[in-house]
């Protein structure tokens, strides 16, 4: 089954409403929608005029608790999240999709058991998998609907992800642009991160310090 048959149409979604929301960097217009088949709340991030036809720069983001609001540095959530909206707001346009899928879509609770099970030696693909899932969950269905609700139809995406990439294509949404978001590397993420481009094939090149010349400070 293709990605865009798994996933909620048009229909399946409900735009409710919007509001401003001031941040560190711009002040973008928060807009919330609701999945019809399971209750669950997305959000759109909007900055500028973004239904114009030109290629947006967009982050398709899945939620992250520990690394978005409690500032866990076991992986690169957070600082992607915070990356994505400075990118954005340097700009003056852009979207910021929040999709609910914690956890690669296993959710919070079984993340956390994840994160035991790594502490015991396995990586986060292995520990997806010993829990009886895949390494990863999560779907991009409702991307589609919720861009066409601002007329966006061809993205620079903000992303390391191969296969979110296929899964915009899949869905019909050009991806103009690929725009690297690669951010806090250091010493707890870095096997996870190397993990990701191993098994998962993120494209994750580390981001090495400037070497030192002889006779430096």
């Amino acid at each position: 089954m293709s990605q865009s048959a798994e996933l909620p149409s048009q229909d399946e979604l409900n735009y409710v409403t919007s509001c401003a929301l001031p941040t560190p960097w711009a002040q973008f217009t928060l807009h919330a929608f609701v999945e019809k088949a399971t209750g669950k709340e997305h959000l759109a991030m909007v900055l500028g005029e973004i239904g114009d036809g030109a290629p947006v720069l967009a982050r398709v983001h899945s939620e992250c608790l520990t690394g978005d609001v409690l500032f866990s540095q076991r992986c690169d959530c957070g600082a992607q999240l915070e990356g994505a909206l400075k990118k954005i707001a340097e700009e003056g346009r852009g979207v910021l999709l929040y999709l609910r899928q914690e956890g690669r879509g296993i959710g919070l609770v079984n993340k956390i058991r994840a994160y035991r099970l790594q502490e015991a030696g396995a990586d986060t693909v292995q520990a997806n998998e010993q829990l009886g899932f895949k390494p990863d969950q999560r779907t991009y269905g409702l991307v589609k609907p919720m861009l066409e609700q601002f007329n966006v139809k061809s993205l620079r995406l903000m992303t390391n992800n191969p296969r979110k990439i296929n899964a915009m294509t899949n869905l019909g949404v050009e991806v103009a642009e690929r725009v690297p978001l690669l951010v806090n590397r250091n010493a707890f993420n870095q096997y996870y991160l190397d993990t990701k481009a191993a098994k998962l094939g993120h494209m994750m090149t580390p981001l090495m310090p400037a070497p030192v010349e002889d006779g430096a400070l």
